[in-house]
Formats: C-alpha cells, structure tokens, sequence
C-alpha cells in the first residue's frame, strides 16, 4: 500500500522533499528507494535511539503520517503541500518528552544540516519586511546562538523561514562545556534552564562549514540574474536568502578574554553578516564581568580595531553587536548605554539567559538548578530591560529583543518595545517548525491591526 501511495507521488507535478523533520526533536520521516524502484519509509534517529517501546510509538506514529503524506500531496499544490507539512509537525509533540532534552537537540541539527526538515515555499507577509545594515530581511524573526552552536544547520534552519539565523556561541579552542546533565526542561512552564558552558568545536571547524557555506553563495550569485541597479539594498546575506549572524565567545581557562574575541573576529568575521560579542552568558565563571563600564569598553575597542584592520569589499565590515545579560542593575544599563553610544555600536541583543527564578517558577523543583533560565518566565525581565535600553540609548542603537518570545503576538510587543528585530530558541524547542509561519501571520495582523505599514513603523511605539 505504501509503495503504491509513494508511486502515485513520484508522477506527480508537485515537487516534495525526500524528507521531513517532525517537531523540534529532529525525528524525521525519509523515503528510502530500493533498486527495483519501490519506496519504504522508515524512522531516521541518531545513535542515541529511544527504547525500543518509545521507538515503536515513534516509529507507527512517522509511518501513519508518511503514508497520509503521500496521499495528500498527490493532490495539492507546493504551497499547500508546504503548508500542510510544517503543521504535520506539531503530531509528534507528544512524544518530545520521551527523549532527553540533549539528544533531541543533536537530533534536530543533524536532520536540518541533513536538510531532513520543511522547507518555506510560500513569500512572507510584505508588511514584516525591512532594511537593516543595509540588507533586506524578509521577516524580522530570527534564531538566537545557541541552537547551532557549530554553524552545522545554516541552510536548513534558514529555510525554514527565518529572517536570520545567529550561529555559536564560537570560541577559538574547542572545549566540552559543562559536565552532563545540563539542560533541564520546564515545559508546563515553556521554559528550560541550561549550564552548558560554551561547548564549541572550536573556530577551526566552524570556519570551515562557514567557508563551505560562503563559497556555494558566492557560486550561486554568479551564475542567477543581477539584481536591479537602481536597487542598492542587497538580498539575503552570505550563507543564503537569509541573514546570518555569528556569536563569538571566550574559552573557559582563556586568561586573556579580548585576545579571544579578536581571533573569533579574524577568523569568522568574513562570514557573517553580523558579529556578536557574547558577555553576558551565566555558564562562564568570570564572563558577565566584561559588561562593567571600563572593560566593555576596551574589549569593544580591541574588537572593533580588529575587525577594520582587515580588507574588506565596497559592502565594508559586518555590524558589531553586543549581547547583555538582564540580570543587570540600572548603572550597569546606563553604563552600557553610554559606551554603545560612544563607540557607535551597531546593535544591542537584550537578553541573554538569567540566573533568577521569577515567580511562580521559584516554587518548581527544578529551580534550584545552577545556570540560566530561558523561555517564557523571562519575557517580561527581558522586555523591561529592553524598554530601559531603548530609552537610554534615544533609539539611536538598534536592539534585538530575545527572551520569552513565542507567538507573534510577543514578537510584537517586543518591537512596540524598542526592537527591530526579536530571536526565539526556546519556544522553537518546543513548538517546532510549525511556530514560524504561525508567529509571522500573527506579527502580519498585529501590524495592521493597529494601522501600522511596516516593521520599522512599529518599533519603539509605547514611547510616542
């Protein structure tokens, strides 16, 4: 029956991918081909595989969606398929809980390195466009570093559908990070709490997918049509359609913290189409210190001069931003506020990850966990400190809002906050491929249900 089923949807007009991850655990549903040209389909997992119970439930519930799959998309239309695949995602939530929150990470990046996942076929809203550095996002959603600590999924995170995907944290020497475990999950709460500690690769290996990355950009802008001359702003960025930023940080034992972010620069900085100086993790003894007034400032200086010493084309070197913790007095924010502006900083991502344990989260069990608590108990603690930011700053630096995001809604209210562009991780967790195009038809009607235009129109609203 399934061969049958998959026959009917090799003959058939639409194109589809071979494959699809289901929800944000990267469980995936591949066809396998046998030499006679008759098709199975199984449940592609890592090496670290549920139990054999948990493997059967997976394995019957990605089968009975293949097969619904196949029937379906041998009547629809790409779009429609597209669309029906993303939301085919969230039918496995269920199980998420069935793996270690860990694995299912490693899972998940290797099916979109694999191009194992969705990928968005259909425009997004015109109105959730916008010009920033100079490029054109076609939405502002992005993924925050974390996520794809090793710049292994960039293509297929990307094609997803989010305006921007940020990579690393990166740091020059490889390390392991924190003793396991070290992620905990929350999820009545849609929260988690990680130690991690900058477990990297290491500059050399990033470097490289990078590079690889950059090249088949390059390939492919040669060889498609020029854009119009009278159109100065450049689509996409240096890894694909969409906009890629790269988190640089500090080793562990490293006794010389500028020296490190100077060599993530030289080294990274011609693949990115924007930097970012990681301060503000709670995983790296010592790390939030660099957010004082006196050392924020000199490891700015350092880093910039490092990057403007190198040769860059007419396009000139990527922005430099900041990422702050929101654990941060109200002198800490004004003195940050003082050298953004002093050093014209391009940007500022508010926040990081937090050491407290906001009500009612402080009464769950796991709360007493040493590291930093992200997801929605962070959004308001994140979001006061981006109004504080965008106040002190006059709107003269541009902020990424991060924490707690997890439907357009949030999204929103961080840009009427002072944003112009918001990062989710958490919630992409738990939600999913599914949250993407969900959250951008949601930002879409938040704007014109208030008369807004555009994005920018919006940003910084609750202030006027």
């Amino acid at each position: 029956m399934a061969g049958r089923i998959w026959s009917s949807l090799r003959n058939s007009a639409v194109r589809r991918p071979r494959s699809f991850i289901l929800g944000g655990t990267g469980l995936t549903i591949r066809k396998l081909s046998s030499g006679t040209g008759d098709a199975a389909t199984s449940a592609s997992f890592s090496k670290s595989s549920p139990p054999s119970k948990k493997g059967r439930l997976l394995t019957g519930a990605m089968i009975g969606l293949a097969i619904a799959g196949g029937a379906y998309v041998s009547t629809a239309d790409e779009a429609t398929f597209c669309g029906w695949l993303f939301n085919a995602t969230k039918l496995v939530n269920p199980f998420f809980a069935l793996l270690d929150a860990e694995v299912a990470h490693r899972l998940a990046i290797s099916a979109a390195a694999r191009h194992l996942v969705p990928r968005e076929k259909r425009p997004d809203p015109a109105i959730i466009g916008l010009e920033v550095w100079g490029r054109k996002f076609a939405n502002p959603i992005g993924l925050a570093a974390g996520f794809d600590k090793n710049a292994e999924a960039v293509e297929g995170l990307l094609g997803l559908g989010f305006g921007f995907v940020e990579v690393g944290s990166v740091t020059p020497m490889p390390q392991e990070g924190n003793p396991k475990p070290r992620i905990f999950r929350l999820p009545k709460e849609g929260a988690i709490i990680n130690r991690c500690g900058f477990n990297s690769e290491g500059i050399v290996v990033v470097a490289k997918r990078l590079g690889t990355q950059h090249g088949k950009r390059k390939m492919e802008e040669t060889t498609s049509p020029l854009p119009s001359s009278n159109d100065a702003t450049k689509q996409g960025g240096k890894a694909g359609p969409g906009i890629l930023g790269v988190n640089i940080g500090k080793n562990k034992t490293s006794q010389d913290a500028a020296a490190d972010y100077v060599q993530g620069v030289h080294t990274l900085s011609q693949y990115a189409d924007y930097l970012v100086i990681n301060v503000s993790s709670p995983n790296t003894p010592g790390l939030r210190k660099l957010q004082g007034r006196k050392q924020l400032k000199d490891l700015i200086k350092r880093v910039q001069a490092a990057r403007d010493e190198m040769q860059w084309a007419e396009e000139g070197p990527p922005p430099l931003l900041v990422k702050i913790a929101p654990d941060l007095s109200k002198q800490d924010l004004e003195d940050i506020a003082a050298v953004a502006l002093a050093l014209r900083l391009d940007g500022l991502i508010i926040s990081n990850t937090t050491i407290s344990r906001p009500d009612p989260l402080s009464s769950h069990p796991l709360a007493k966990e040493a590291g930093g608590l992200s997801g929605k108990s962070l959004f308001d603690l994140s979001t006061n400190i981006l109004r504080e930011m965008y106040i002190l700053t006059r709107g003269r630096i541009l902020l990424i809002g991060c924490g707690g995001i997890s439907s357009g809604e949030d999204a929103y209210r961080k840009i009427r906050s002072g944003a112009t562009l918001v990062q989710l991780y958490t919630a992409f967790a738990y939600g999913g491929p599914a949250l993407i195009p969900q959250m951008k038809a949601e930002l879409a009607e938040c704007l014109k249900r208030d008369g807004f235009r555009s994005v920018k129109e919006a940003v910084g609203a609750d202030f006027r």
